[in-house]
């Protein structure tokens, strides 16, 4: 199944709520919040009050997407504020696989992300560990940049281990998707899909069906 997830990284903070009952009533499934720390990448997002003021306002899946260093200090915290799932970055973290056991272990959902210029060999020994593997498509820390083309392969190369080791594991992609690129990405393998910019900026409305209809075909 596929799954849209607009990002409110690109949402306006004035009208967050409403923006996401939205999104929501457009028909997207998930909320993907991207938590960055200004120093795993240059920016500074948002944490956990953000995730607790937004799950009481709504039901959809909160994919919490850590830009962090040394994500394993929040993990927990996260998961308490309402987080469904916690991806965090296999380049951020010397535990990794603790990480990810307690991600689990705390009722959350877990995922591993990577970077355009990570090795996909780099996030196979936690494929059988998490819930999704998370492909990004732009260098993280900014919104609104153009795909990088070559991770297409990449996400093809992801989605053939999952394969092949017959795993339920989301796919998902973040950054410089539109509805120009999107079809290429679902062939790829890619099933969750982060959409910012491409949803927030113009009449949400209709940017979300529109991703979906694509998406439902």
């Amino acid at each position: 199944m596929n799954y849209l997830a607009p990002s409110i990284l690109s949402a306006d903070f004035c009208e967050l709520g409403s923006q996401i009952e939205e999104i929501g009533n457009a028909g997207a499934q998930y909320v993907h919040i991207d938590v960055m720390d200004g120093v795993f990448v240059p920016s500074i997002s948002f944490g956990m009050p953000i995730v607790s003021c937004i799950r009481p306002r709504t039901k959809l899946f909160l994919d919490v997407h850590m830009m962090v260093t040394k994500p394993e200090r929040y993990v927990e915290e996260f998961v308490k504020c309402g987080a469904d799932s916690v991806t965090i970055h296999v380049e951020a973290s010397d535990c990794v696989e603790d990480t990810l056991k307690k991600i689990r272990s705390l009722g959350a959902k877990a995922g591993i992300a990577l970077n355009p210029e990570t090795p996909v060999k780099e996030i196979l020994p936690y494929l059988e560990m998490v819930d999704m593997v998370l492909v990004m498509t732009v260098h993280p820390g900014f919104g609104g940049q153009a795909y990088i083309p070559e991770c297409t392969d990449k996400i093809k190369e992801v989605r053939a281990a999952i394969k092949e080791k017959k795993l339920n594991v989301n796919l998902e992609i973040d950054g410089g998707v539109n509805l120009d690129n999107l079809q290429m990405n679902l062939d790829a393998g890619a099933n969750v899909i982060v959409a910012g910019s491409a949803v927030f900026k113009g009449n949400i409305t209709e940017k979300t069906k529109a991703f979906l209809d694509i998406m439902e075909q």
